[in-house]
C-alpha cells in the first residue's frame, strides 16, 4: 500500500462530509481501513449491467485497470441485451447496479417505466456522446436536417416515416422528441415512434423498418461506416453538456449495501478521470470497449467520436467543442439535481405523467449527493459543486435551470 497521501483544503472537506471522519480523507489509506473497520464494503463483488455503447467505458475500465480492488471490491460488468432488461435485472437484484438511461431510473421511481420502485442515481456516467440518425435514403428527397424533415413529414400522410429510441422514458426518446418538436414535428401524431435496442439500430434501418433513430455511440458512427445512414444532429447540439447514462440502482440495495456504494462510485470515478486524462487513454479504451466482451465492434467505429472528431457521413466535418466527457474535474460525474428534474419536466411535457410531481422532493431522493461526496472524498482531488443546481441552455434558447419546473413543462408550443 502506499504510503502517500493527499491533504485537502478544510473547504474541501467540509463539501465532502465532515461525517466521514478524518480517515476518508486519505485515499492512500483507504485498503486499510476498510479492511479494519466497519466501513468494509459489504459486498466484495458488485454485479453491474451495461449496453453494448461507447458510455459505459467508465464501468468498464474500472474493471480492467484494477481500480475496484483498491477501493476493496471486485466490479464484474454483465453485458446486457436491452434496456427492458437492465430494468428487470436491477429491480429484481440479479444485478448490483448498471450503466443505465437517466430518464429510466426516474422512470421506475415515478411508475411510469414499469412497476414503481424507489431507486437511485449513485453518480453521473457521461455527458453528450448520442446522436440522431437518418436514412440515406431520405437525402434522396432532399433531408440533410431537421427543417428539410419538416417539409418531408408535412407532405405525406401522418405516421409515414417511423423513428427509433431505445427505451419510453429514457434519455434518446426525450432527445428525439425535443428535436423533433423544435422542427415543429409532433413525435406522438406527425410520425410513428419504437422501441429498439442500440446494437439492433443499425440492422433495423438498413431493412428498412424506420427512417430515423436517436443512440448513442458507436451505433451513429456504425450508420454512416455501412453507407446506410448519416448523422442529422448530435444530442449536444441540442443540449450542450447534457447528463447522459447514470450508474443507478435500487434505493434499498444503497440502504442495504452503503460502503459497497461508496466503494463501487469511487472505483468508477477514478476510471472516469483516467479516461478524460489523455487522448492516448481514450485511445485505449476504445480499443477494450471493442473486444469481444464489451461492443464487439471495430476499435475504429469508437475512436474518432472518443476524440471529439465528427463526419456526418454526407460531407461535414467538425471537431466538437462538447464531445463525450467522463470528468471534467468532477462537473460530469455529480449528480446534478436539476439535471434529474429536467426529465421529469419532459416526462410531464409529454404526457408520461398525468400531473406536475414535487420535483426537487423526487431528485433529492433519487440523487444520492451524500454517497457521491463520501466516494469524491476518499478518492481526493475531486471538486464537488457548493451548489446541487446548474444552468443550462439548451437549442431552443430556454434555460434550464431547475428554478421553476413546473412553468418550464408547460412553456413548450408542442406537447401531449
Amino acid at each position: 500500500m502506499s504510503k502517500k497521501t493527499i491533504t485537502l483544503s478544510r473547504r474541501r472537506f467540509l463539501q465532502a462530509g465532515a461525517v466521514l471522519g478524518g480517515a476518508y480523507l486519505l485515499p492512500g489509506m483507504i485498503n486499510s481501513v476498510w479492511a479494519a473497520g466497519s466501513d468494509k464494503p459489504e459486498q466484495s463483488t458488485v454485479k453491474v449491467g451495461f449496453i453494448p455503447l461507447t458510455d459505459c467505458a467508465s464501468v468498464v475500465m474500472a474493471s480492467v485497470k484494477g481500480f475496484d480492488k483498491k477501493y476493496g471490491i471486485s466490479i464484474v460488468p454483465s453485458k446486457e441485451a436491452s434496456w427492458a432488461a437492465v430494468r428487470d435485472k436491477m429491480v429484481s437484484g440479479e444485478l448490483d447496479a448498471a450503466h443505465v438511461l437517466y430518464g429510466l431510473v426516474y422512470g421506475l421511481e415515478m411508475g411510469i417505466a414499469g412497476k414503481q420502485q424507489s431507486m437511485a442515481n449513485l453518480m453521473t456516467l457521461n455527458n453528450n456522446g448520442q446522436a440522431i440518425s437518418l436514412s440515406m435514403d431520405l437525402t434522396k428527397q432532399g433531408v440533410t436536417d431537421a427543417q428539410s424533415l419538416k417539409k418531408l413529414v408535412a407532405s405525406k400522410e401522418p405516421g409515414s416515416f417511423t423513428f427509433a429510441h431505445t427505451f419510453p422514458t429514457g434519455t434518446h426518446a426525450m432527445w428525439l422528441y425535443y428535436w423533433l418538436a423544435q422542427a415543429g414535428i409532433n413525435p406522438f401524431t406527425d410520425v410513428r415512434t419504437v422501441v429498439v435496442p442500440p446494437p439492433q439500430m443499425v440492422m433495423n434501418m438498413r431493412i428498412g423498418n424506420m427512417q430515423g433513430f436517436c443512440v448513442g455511440e458507436p451505433w451513429n458512427q456504425r450508420a454512416i461506416s455501412d453507407g446506410i445512414g448519416f448523422t442529422a444532429a448530435t444530442s449536444q447540439s441540442i443540449w450542450p453538456d447534457h447528463p447522459e447514462k447514470i450508474l443507478g440502482t435500487r434505493s434499498a440495495w444503497v440502504e442495504q449495501n452503503p460502503n459497497t456504494a461508496r466503494a463501487l462510485v469511487a472505483a468508477i470515478l477514478e476510471a472516469s478521470r483516467w479516461i478524460d486524462a489523455s487522448d492516448d487513454n481514450r485511445r485505449e479504451t476504445a480499443n477494450v470497449l471493442a473486444g469481444r466482451a464489451y461492443l464487439n465492434t471495430k476499435a475504429d467505429f469508437l475512436t474518432g467520436r472518443m476524440l471529439g472528431q465528427y463526419d456526418n457521413g454526407i460531407g461535414k466535418k467538425w471537431q466538437d467543442d462538447h464531445a463525450m466527457h467522463f470528468f471534467r474535474d468532477g462537473e460530469v460525474t455529480f449528480p446534478w439535481l436539476s439535471d434529474g428534474m429536467w426529465f421529469l419536466t419532459q416526462h410531464r411535457r409529454w404526457g408520461l405523467l398525468d400531473h406536475d410531481p414535487d420535483y426537487l422532493a423526487v431528485a433529492r431522493r433519487i440523487n444520492r449527493i451524500d454517497i457521491y461526496q463520501q466516494a469524491a472524498s476518499a478518492v481526493g482531488n475531486i471538486s464537488v459543486p457548493t451548489s446541487q443546481m446548474r444552468t443550462s441552455t439548451l437549442m431552443d434558447g430556454s434555460t434550464w435551470n431547475g428554478s421553476d419546473p413546473a412553468a418550464y413543462a408547460a412553456s413548450f408550443a408542442i406537447k401531449r
